[in-house]
């Protein structure tokens, strides 16, 4: 007896790299907006920061020490005391001016000499080593030029980088808008934590997964909810979705059981597809689109760690591209602490521990194994193949922040 396949299964599955470049293509990067300097860590830079002025604008000590004309042989006698934050006046010549961290090197002085090389006594310096024009001064514009191009459009702020920001003056910045995100969870099955279970139910936790993973990287999520398993609210809950985001992410009901009415909706809705399956393990079941608004409309798989796979292999690129970033997943090179067998069409994406650069497995390979991949900090990508990688070999590996 043959069994017939249903019209949905036949779509090949379609290489990540080729999935995550149909995502950018069909992407808008978002406005830019001014965003206040307390608010600037963990934003995209939407126009490049540009130095307006020499940093540092006034050369200065880089020791605690005395400010010296190299040429004037010591002793010298002590003229002036210079901290930072000081205007101090011309250096008087042939003397010397003890001189703080910071502290503004006086015109006519070329050369700072540190405390531990003088004797001072009887506020008389004597050098203790021979002093060198240039020595222990931070010159004009040494960290950077009036016009330099401080910080680039597209990248991501640290609080260090948004640090250089304010000791440029600057009190604000003009980065990507946040995307926004509505994260919607189907299966009558589902049950809020802290909530009793009957039989055949399981607690929720996709959304979790999904709303911090995105969270991180950057989103606002507009909102978070559960969806019963009925054709009508489906559609109902996409249509507001995709309203009020620049990203829907579902969970489950994607595949094509009898409850799964995710792609039914979105093809009501007039979402375009752009694939459905990818070349993974896990994984497999992921569909996109994107709506006539430009709004991107994932729909993963209801397993957690499935949906693990989908988020950092093509959405957290998503996010990236609509920031204006460079949309690649940034990977990491690591030893396999034990061996790992290949799939001949599909990419293997298994959560694993990363230890002092050897990723361990956590016997954490199927789609349900949440718990068991609770301590995985990597996701190890093992390509395609026919064999074994054994003990030893280096992959790529997405880190797991």
């Amino acid at each position: 007896m043959t069994t017939q396949l249903p019209p949905d299964l036949p779509h090949r599955r379609t290489p990540v790299a080729d999935a995550r470049a149909l995502i950018v293509a069909a992407l808008t990067p978002l406005p830019t907006e001014s965003v206040a300097l307390a608010d600037l860590a963990g934003r995209v830079v939407g126009a490049p920061v540009i130095a307006p002025h020499d940093l540092p604008r006034h050369a200065n000590s880089a020791m605690d020490g005395y400010a010296v004309a190299a040429d004037t042989p010591s002793p010298w006698p002590l003229s002036a005391h210079i901290l930072a934050g000081d205007d101090p006046a011309p250096l008087v010549p042939g003397t010397a001016a003890a001189i703080a961290t910071g502290g503004v090197v006086p015109e006519g002085a070329d050369a700072v000499i540190p405390l531990e090389r003088v004797e001072e006594a009887d506020a008389v310096v004597t050098a203790l080593a021979p002093v060198a024009p240039g020595a222990h001064i931070r010159p004009v514009g040494a960290d950077a030029h009036a016009g330099d191009v401080v910080i680039a459009a597209g990248q991501r702020l640290t609080p260090l980088a948004a640090s250089a920001i304010s000791g440029l003056g600057l009190t604000a910045v003009q980065c990507a808008r946040r995307p926004r995100v509505v994260v919607l969870t189907t299966g009558d099955e589902l049950v809020p934590p802290g909530q009793p279970l009957r039989r055949g139910q399981i607690h929720e936790s996709n959304s979790i997964l999904v709303a911090a993973t995105l969270a991180a990287a950057g989103c606002e999520i507009v909102r978070t909810g559960g969806v019963p398993d009925t054709a009508e609210a489906t559609r109902r809950a996409f249509a507001d979705a995709i309203a009020d985001a620049d990203l829907v992410v579902s969970t489950g009901g994607v595949s094509v059981g009898p409850r799964d009415h995710v792609k039914p909706a979105l093809r009501d809705l007039g979402v375009d597809e752009l694939f459905w399956r990818i070349a993974t393990q896990p994984g497999q079941p992921v569909w996109c689109g994107v709506a006539a608004d430009g709004t991107l409309v994932a729909g993963l798989p209801g397993n957690p760690l499935s949906c693990l796979v989908g988020l950092h292999l093509l959405l957290i690129p998503a996010v990236r591209a609509l920031t204006g970033a460079a949309p690649e997943p940034q990977t990491i090179r690591a030893e396999l602490a034990a061996p790992i067998s290949q799939l001949p069409e599909r990419l293997r994406a298994i959560p694993m521990r990363l230890v002092d650069g050897r990723l361990e497995q956590l016997g954490a390979s199927l789609s349900h194994q949440l718990s068991r991949a609770a301590q995985a900090t990597a996701l190890a990508l093992i390509p395609t193949g026919d064999g074994e990688l054994p003990a030893g070999t280096v992959v790529d590996a997405v880190p797991l922040g």
